[in-house]
């Protein structure tokens, strides 16, 4: 089902005038979308008005907006109030928030095939629970108070927080003619954190007491929990990788699966036709690793475990990027190199 606010079936009388003064809601929720997709899309462009969250959180109570829906974001004016109660119900449903101009075909949408997203719009965005930096030429930016250190307002900077995001030193980049809009590329966003295209930080926990000091290294995404764990033993280093798939699928993708193997920075190791498994409903894919080579593990820019098929079309697993975690995997990695050592030992990189 598609579903329009704010100009289309429940506001249809509205004239271009007050549509433009006011934020459209469209919803599209039918099952091609969800196909595709795999989430619910809402779409909201114009103009963020006060009335807008309590128009949004109707949508939530009734069931029309789900959680975990994809929220795409066109807006270059509005109220900074209504953009950051926005954001927490953004928060409060677990969604993803993107920079996308509407559909040419919705109402109101206008002509431009370009999305800018400033200030209300912006705090909007920063709810999102998954949040996809600007692509093409889509902008997200502040306007910020004039002045040697622009600083954003208390109330902005205590709902940022309570969002978890740090937007760093909001000076213009070097080299850059200061305007009246800051906008942010989406190297620095994703350099400071304030987007994660998909994926939450990951968590590290260990025993580094017990004589086989173990490792669990953990990172949600939008598909779900991957985990990692590690133990090492004199002469010997055991890695498995869990992705909660499902019992069917997890048998299925064992079934079909030709070979399985680690994979640290795009570059596949360990490649073997076995010591893959379905385990109730974790895929499961374990590894004697090369203690030397430890330290390419704990420290490579991403961590993959994957199944691939007879064709080219299969392959399932995930990546995990250990981001943030590094100064508990290099405790970890010292305490494994003294219960298990393995002459000679590797350099660990400062991080």
């Amino acid at each position: 089902m598609t579903i329009g606010v704010g100009g289309f079936l429940a506001i249809g009388s509205l004239t271009a005038h007050a549509a433009a003064a006011r934020l459209n809601i469209h919803v599209l929720n039918d099952r091609l979308t969800l196909a595709v997709a795999r989430h619910p899309q809402v779409y909201l462009y114009g103009r963020i008005d006060a009335d807008a969250p309590r128009r949004f959180e109707k949508l939530m109570k009734s069931g029309r907006i789900a959680p975990g829906s994809d929220v795409y974001l066109d807006a270059r004016e509005g109220e900074a109030d209504a953009g950051m109660a926005l954001g927490r119900l953004i928060r409060q449903g677990g969604m993803a928030t993107h920079l996308s101009a509407p559909r040419k075909t919705f109402p109101h949408a206008g002509a431009s095939r370009t999305a800018e997203c400033v200030d209300a719009c912006a705090y909007a965005f920063f709810g999102g629970l998954y949040r996809w930096a600007p692509s093409g030429s889509d902008r997200l930016g502040l306007t910020l108070p004039k002045g040697a250190t622009p600083a954003l307002p208390a109330a902005v900077r205590g709902y940022l927080a309570q969002m978890q995001v740090d937007l760093g030193d909001l000076a213009p980049a070097p080299g850059t003619s200061p305007g009246p809009v800051l906008w942010l590329s989406a190297e620095r966003l994703e350099k400071s954190g304030a987007t994660n295209n998909g994926r939450l930080p990951p968590t590290a926990s260990y025993d580094i007491l017990s004589a086989t000091p173990t490792l669990d290294l953990r990172q949600v995404d939008r598909k779900g929990e991957h985990r990692l764990t590690v133990t090492c033993r004199p002469g010997q280093t055991l890695v498995a990788a869990y992705e909660r798939v499902g019992a069917l699928h997890a048998r299925q993708v064992v079934a079909r699966g030709a070979r399985s193997y680690l994979e640290l920075n795009g570059r596949p190791m360990l490649v073997a036709n076995d010591g893959v498994s379905a385990e109730g409903d974790m895929l499961v894919i374990r590894r004697n690793f090369p203690p030397s080579e430890l330290v390419d593990l704990l420290f490579a820019g991403s961590v993959g475990a994957w199944v691939d098929g007879r064709s080219a079309a299969f392959r399932d697993g995930f990546t995990l990027h250990p981001w943030g975690a590094y100064a508990k995997l290099k405790v970890f990695y010292h305490a494994c190199w003294r219960a298990a050592p393995w002459p000679p030992r590797a350099k660990v990189p400062a991080r």
